[in-house]
């Protein structure tokens, strides 16, 4: 394959393995990371490196190993497959000068990928995916005297910073039962270990290695939590924390088997952060994010920042602003005070907190905020088709539409896709009903394009998702 298989997006560099995911493009990403190290980085400080418990990642984390440290650059690699927020954590720990760390997260298990963090710990901003993908392709200077290479545990430290951030004895003695789901990733272990040691109940599923996900991708959402959605029926627990292939996003499931989307559970957190903790900053939300979200920060006289669909632009508020918390819409939630980084088990954690210092359920403290804040409702559906039926797509909305669904479109915004606004008469008689919205936004890399809308109620925005696909495909062309 030629080396421009190799493109770092917002994290890395993904792609299938033994198809475009080799050991010699893996070595032509770890030589461009190894090059902008070498010239931006203090290389001196040394690089770690995590894997997780896809097909191969000790291996082609070794091979990462090899480039660097035959630069010249110390390398430390995990002992043991880490979840992407201890690797993070790690390199801000040790004042690294980065971390890569071999995932494909959320992807299908043919996938693997290259992760670049940054020295502060979490995701490098643009400017340094952009710097780093300029050195591809470019020869790297072999070092007279090549790098120490060690391995080491990047749990211990991590999981002490976990249990330091939340109240166990309170978990504890609230009684509830947990049910831990780590879709076979590399978080397996971790909250059913703190659970373990500070006596709090509960029950783990798909926590043993299996690179292939049997059934499904390691991905928190419908259709993959639906053995979920039963086990915390089955097994009598007051709520379900699901965590992704590498365990920086998050997911639930409450104690009837209902799915707790991620727009809840950020909107959960913040306001416990606010009115328990009281902690300061301001708070961000992506484009396609529940504007509960709005009405949370005015209720407590705080900033919102609306930003762009990625984390990379919550860490980059967060390292120019004081964010409290920030997140999207895809389940990465991050708070500032433990890292600039998504960590699906920190807000797992917290999640069983906000249940305890409440004493509900986590069904009961998502009708309590509805009933405070409006109900509001999520979906989406991801459309895969060809790349002129999306771009034709696009460019009819863009073109102005006058109604969808039968709702008048009050207005439109174009951060990121593009965001109608809707007259729904059925929300009028709600109290503090959820404005209507619906977001068209096509991916950049793949024949993809995703349709979110949020509402009043499950009903308008299965009606409203409808009616857009409709209109998405009236532009095919058979």
């Amino acid at each position: 394959m030629s080396e421009q298989v190799v493109k770092f997006g917002t994290d890395g560099w993904r792609g299938i393995i033994a198809d475009d995911f080799t050991y010699a493009n893996v070595r032509v990403a770890a030589a461009a990371i190894a090059n902008y190290v070498l010239a931006e980085e203090d290389w001196a400080a040394g690089v770690c490196i995590g894997w997780d418990t896809r097909f191969g990642s000790r291996s082609f984390a070794g091979v990462v190993a090899k480039v660097l440290s035959g630069a010249g650059i110390p390398v430390v690699i995990a002992d043991r497959e880490t979840p992407t927020p201890a690797l993070s954590f790690e390199v801000r720990r040790r004042k690294a000068a980065g971390g890569v760390m071999i995932t494909s997260s959320h992807n299908p298990a043919e996938w693997n990928g290259v992760k670049y963090k940054a020295t502060y710990g979490g995701s490098g901003k643009p400017s340094i995916m952009t710097a780093i993908e300029s050195h591809l392709g470019k020869p790297l200077a072999e070092a007279e005297q090549p790098g120490a290479v060690t391995e080491e545990d990047f749990h211990a430290q991590y999981e002490a910073a976990l249990t330091a951030f939340v109240d166990l004895e309170k978990i504890k003695a609230s009684g509830y039962k947990f049910l831990i789901d780590t879709m076979y990733g590399s978080g397996r272990g971790v909250i059913a270990g703190i659970f373990g040691k500070a006596g709090i109940p509960y029950v783990e599923m798909r926590g043993e290695i299996n690179p292939s996900f049997p059934g499904i991708n390691p991905e928190p959402i419908l259709p993959h939590i639906i053995e979920t959605q039963k086990r915390v029926v089955a097994d009598k627990c007051d709520a379900g924390l699901i965590t992704d292939g590498d365990a920086d996003r998050i997911g639930a499931v409450d104690e009837h088997g209902n799915v707790v989307d991620a727009h809840k559970i950020i909107s959960l957190l913040t306001y416990w952060l606010l009115e328990r903790k009281k902690w300061p900053g301001d708070l961000t939300r992506a484009f396609n994010t529940t504007k509960m979200m709005d009405r949370i920060a005015a209720k407590y006289g705080r900033k919102l920042h609306e930003h762009g669909i990625g984390f990379k632009y919550v860490v980059d508020l967060m390292l120019a602003n004081d964010i409290l918390i920030g997140g999207e819409e895809s389940g990465g939630v991050g708070i500032s005070r433990h890292l600039p980084e998504r960590d699906g088990l920190l807000n797992s954690l917290l999640l069983a907190n906000v249940m305890a210092d409440e004493g509900k359920t986590l069904g009961e403290l998502v009708a309590a905020l509805q009933a405070e804040f409006g109900e509001h409702q999520y979906g989406r559906i991801d459309m895969h088709i060809d790349e002129a039926l999306k771009q034709s797509a696009i460019t009819r909305a863009r073109a102005g539409v006058s109604d969808i669904a039968g709702m008048k479109v009050l207005k439109v915004e174009t951060l990121d896709g593009i965001k109608f606004f809707l007259e729904n008469k059925d929300c009028a008689g709600k109290p503090h009903a959820a404005e209507t919205w619906l977001l068209l936004r096509a991916s950049g890399t793949e024949p993809l394009l995703r349709v979110y809308c949020e509402s009043c109620s499950v009903e308008a925005v299965g009606r409203i998702l409808k009616a857009a696909e409709t209109f998405v495909l009236q532009g095919r062309v058979d």
